[in-house]
C-alpha cells in the first residue's frame, strides 16, 4: 500500500514540478519564490527518496509507475488508438 501511495505522490510531484516550470518560464515568478519553489520541490524529492530506500520500495513504486503510464497511454494516447483500431 505504501508502494502505490508513493507512486501517486510521484506522479503528483512531476506534475507539480512541470507547472512550476511553467511559471518560471512566463516570468510570475519573483527570485525568492523560484528559489523557494525549487528548495521545497527538492525536499519533497528527497524526501521521497528516503521513503523508498527506508521501505525497500524502490521496485515496487516503478512498476506501478510503469503500470499506471501504460494505463495512461492505453486511455490518452490518440495514436495508440488508431494502431489499435488498423490491427482490429
Amino acid at each position: 500500500m505504501l508502494g502505490l501511495v508513493v507512486a501517486l505522490v510521484e506522479i503528483i510531484k512531476e506534475a507539480l514540478e512541470r507547472q512550476a516550470l511553467r511559471r518560471i518560464e512566463s516570468g510570475k515568478l519573483s527570485a525568492d519564490e523560484e528559489a523557494r519553489l525549487s528548495e521545497a520541490l527538492a525536499d519533497l524529492d528527497e524526501a521521497l527518496e528516503h521513503i523508498k530506500k527506508e521501505n525497500d520500495l524502490e521496485d515496487v513504486v516503478k512498476s506501478v509507475n510503469d503500470g499506471l503510464t501504460e494505463v495512461a497511454d492505453i486511455f490518452l494516447n490518440p495514436e495508440r488508438w488508431e494502431k489499435e483500431l488498423k490491427k482490429a
